[in-house]
């Protein structure tokens, strides 16, 4: 069955308990945490300590994606912080040596994810798909959230999917950027197994009906 990560940033983040409890509510089965460093996207958002106030709050699967110009510096303080997931960019400066940077987060303990923004073509992964986790097919240009899904995404998934599946892989393939009830079986149908919805459940009149609805569309 398809997981729905819904996204904090698209809540009250002055209340991020309140949306911390509603997801809780809806049976969400990962919390993404969007870090953003200004940077590498246009964009500010929360770093560690953030993420560790809320980790007592859920036991939820936390999934940090980190949008950072260099997630080495602060790979170590995120594990610690509660992460059970690092995604990191492929365009990022500090993942010239991308191996080696996926070999310290699995040597930290959590999954490894490496994302890929809707410009940059799935056969960067070639050499490094076996060693990951989850591939995060970006299908909006990272920074800001309510962006409208990017047709030419599910060409991406489905080639990563098809790739995963000769090799043998148990490997997650997570969606991020304009996922909602109207295009989420075609993203599931083009081999998504995780649906990052920020807009579609955190901003949804009623989040547990959104939820389950998502989940709904995997049928």
């Amino acid at each position: 069955m398809v997981k729905i990560a819904p996204s904090i940033l698209n809540g009250n983040m002055s209340d991020i308990a309140s949306t911390i409890a509603i997801l809780d509510k809806a049976e969400a089965d990962w919390v993404h945490l969007d870090v953003m460093d200004g940077v590498f996207v246009p964009n500010i958002t929360f770093g560690p300590k953030t993420i560790a106030d809320i980790r007592p709050l859920t036991k939820t699967f936390f999934d940090a994606h980190l949008m950072v110009h260099d997630p080495n510096v602060l790979l170590e303080e995120f594990v610690k912080a509660g992460a059970d997931m690092i995604t990191v960019h492929y365009e990022s400066p500090g993942c010239a040596h991308l191996d080696r940077v996926i070999q310290r987060i699995h040597g930290l303990g959590v999954k490894a994810g490496v994302a890929l923004n809707p410009a940059t073509p799935d056969s960067v992964l070639d050499y490094v798909l076996d060693s990951i986790d989850m591939a995060l097919v970006m299908s909006v240009n990272p920074g800001f959230g309510g962006q409208k899904f990017i047709p030419h995404s599910l060409r991406k998934i489905e080639s990563i999917a098809n790739t995963a599946a000769k090799r043998g892989l148990k490997l997650e393939i997570e969606v991020d950027g304009g996922v909602k009830i109207t295009n989420a079986a075609e993203v599931i149908n083009a081999g998504a197994t995780v649906l990052v919805a920020g807009t579609a459940v955190v901003a949804a009149p009623d989040p547990v009906q959104a939820v389950k609805d998502l989940k709904g569309c995997a049928k």
